[in-house]
């Protein structure tokens, strides 16, 4: 059991710093493709393999951690005024990014029932559906009655369109480039990494 501890806090202290360099070290965590719009971020598969090796509730916890940072950088050093608008809002931060770190964890316990590699895929591909939809969400509620400068940022103040469907072009490009990618990636990297781990408990 202390070795499981010890082990575990090993891997934490490790994603910390991964985390920690992709938020804080330029295009790494947060690639910018389009300067008005959110950066495309590596972010979701580091929270995705970290939750489905150590669990929802470590996974959970881990998604806090992001968020924190994730408004820390919308204050010190935000890269468009669309980041600068959605993730000073505390809410908007943090939920997406806790329940990020949930559902891979909850997903990957249904390995005993469906193959290993589909779970990790899943596991992937909701992480990163899971925070770019409870950000578009999250966004629609709070800028319900105050979108001029958000649309404005999103050059969509002459649009018809709702603003949730205008979040949703407007961010669904990246949030899918992200899901492929987070999905791909995790299933490829998580599977190996849980053997070596079990074979060394």
């Amino acid at each position: 059991m202390k070795n499981l501890r010890t082990r575990n806090l090993a891997i934490t202290a490790i994603f910390v710093a991964i985390l920690l360099i992709q938020t804080f070290a330029p295009n790494i965590g947060y690639i910018r493709i389009l300067p008005t719009l959110p950066a495309i971020t590596t972010i979701p598969l580091t929270i995705a393999v970290y939750s489905s090796l150590l669990g929802y509730k470590k996974g959970t916890e881990f998604g806090l951690l992001w968020g924190i940072t994730r408004l820390i950088v919308a204050y010190v050093q935000p890269g468009d005024l669309v980041s600068l608008l959605l993730f000073r809002n505390v809410f908007i931060s943090l939920i997406p990014s806790i329940v990020a770190g949930l559902v891979p964890g909850v997903i990957s316990k249904l390995k005993s029932k469906i193959s290993s590699p589909i779970v990790y895929l899943l596991a992937g591909a909701f992480t990163s559906l899971a925070n770019t939809f409870f950000v578009i969400l999250l966004t629609t509620l709070f800028y319900f009655n105050n979108s001029k400068a958000l649309l404005q940022a999103l050059n969509s103040q002459n649009s018809n369109n709702s603003l949730f469907v205008i979040l949703i072009l407007a961010l669904g490009f990246s949030g899918l480039v992200e899901m492929i990618f987070t999905a791909i990636a995790t299933s490829v990297i998580v599977l190996p990494l849980k053997r070596v781990l079990e074979r060394n408990i």
